[in-house]
């Protein structure tokens, strides 16, 4: 078919057909004209999709190839190669939370100060970069006094809503480790031998008269960490007439209405201990930053997000409460961490566990479950 008179590019370049003419074809009958036209049309789109992703691909690689070469000059043409693909296709393929992390574990905090956030041009294109980098650096303890050029974005970001420093129960953040060529990572979800409050067996198989009362927003929050990168995740809120003691907790778990205790019976395998908040924190941003099976996770700065959410969940704070709100709350808050053998959990990657959190007053008990299989 000839390109020139449908409309088409001759060297390569695409071209809008004369849809005038395909009208002109289509109202006379002409259906052998449009079929050579459709045929002609999807050739080049099918092409042009494999090139696509050849490149997409290609770019990927050196994208992260940048990140993980040493010195400013790798990082200056990591940044242009962004804003030239930002300016031609959007910034939804350029994976930039991933670039951020990257960036924050391979190269030198005062390079990246310099080389990322001084002298942003007023045409910038990547402040989503910089809002993430600021985290993970943050994260990475790095001393932001020393590198007053970081900054942690535009206050309309929702990662604005976080705390600019690194708070004390943030205690340990694990990272995906990255390269050029892949990623490697690990939830630690097992319990500790310390902190250790497993009730003797048999237990009493009588049902608590406690009820599920989770409403939407709570459920929302609790699951924060696990939604869209965990295999499943559930929540339950149970509110007592009677205040509950910390050291009630690990006997009244198994007996709540609860899937990820049911059928467990008095001897079902049934491990908890008592953990501090800091704990908790790493468990959900690991499980936030990380993902679960097949997965590549939030990366951290919007893993510390969706960590501090589930925190807020928990406790029983409203979406719009602020981090410093969250932060007093879960300090005052005892935390439990516990595991079993229902037919919840998948229990077999250990990427299996649960969280409980009690109030200061003991009127409110929330419990997270998450599970995840290859």
């Amino acid at each position: 078919m000839n390109d020139e008179a449908n409309g088409t590019a001759i060297h390569g370049e695409p071209a809008y057909i004369s849809r005038d003419d395909a009208l002109r074809h289509a109202m006379s009958g002409d259906i052998v004209h449009l079929r050579g036209v459709v045929s002609h049309l999807t050739t080049r789109y099918a092409a042009a999709a494999r090139g696509t992703r050849i490149h997409g691909s290609d770019l990927s690689y050196i994208r992260r190839l940048l990140t993980t070469t040493p010195g400013r000059d790798s990082v200056e043409l990591l940044l242009r190669l962004l804003s030239e693909q930002e300016a031609a296709a959007g910034a939804a393929a350029l994976e930039l939370p991933l670039m951020a992390t990257m960036l924050a574990q391979h190269q030198p905090a005062a390079l990246l100060a310099q080389a990322v956030f001084a002298d942003v041009p007023e045409n910038d294109r990547l402040g989503e970069l910089r809002t993430c980098l600021f985290h993970e650096l943050l994260l990475r303890g790095v001393d932001l006094d020393e590198f007053p050029a970081l900054r942690p974005g535009s206050r309309l970001h929702p990662l604005a809503w976080l705390p600019d420093r690194r708070r004390a129960l943030e205690t340990e953040p694990d990272f995906t480790s990255h390269s050029a060529n892949g990623s490697a990572s690990g939830v630690k979800t097992s319990l500790p031998a310390h902190g250790r409050l497993d009730p003797p067996t048999p237990r009493p198989t009588a049902a608590s008269p406690l009820r599920n009362s989770v409403t939407v927003d709570e459920h929302d929050l609790i699951v924060a960490a696990a939604h869209g990168n965990w295999g499943y995740a559930e929540a339950w809120v149970f509110r007592p007439e009677h205040p509950i003691a910390p050291d009630q907790v690990p006997a009244l778990l198994p007996t709540l209405p609860m899937d990820c205790v049911a059928d467990l019976g008095p001897t079902g395998r049934y491990e908890i201990a008592a953990r501090p908040v800091g704990d908790i924190w790493s468990l959900l941003f690991a499980t936030a930053s990380m993902g679960g099976f097949g997965g590549t996770g939030l990366y951290g700065a919007w893993g510390r997000l969706r960590a501090w959410r589930s925190l807020a969940g928990l406790c029983g704070l409203p979406f719009q409460a602020s981090a410093g709100e969250v932060e007093r709350r879960a300090e005052q808050h005892a935390w439990f961490h516990f595991q079993t053998d229902s037919e919840f959990f998948h229990n077999e990657i250990d990427n299996d566990y649960a969280i409980a959190a009690l109030s200061p007053d003991g009127r409110r008990l929330a419990v997270l479950a998450a599970t995840d299989t290859d």
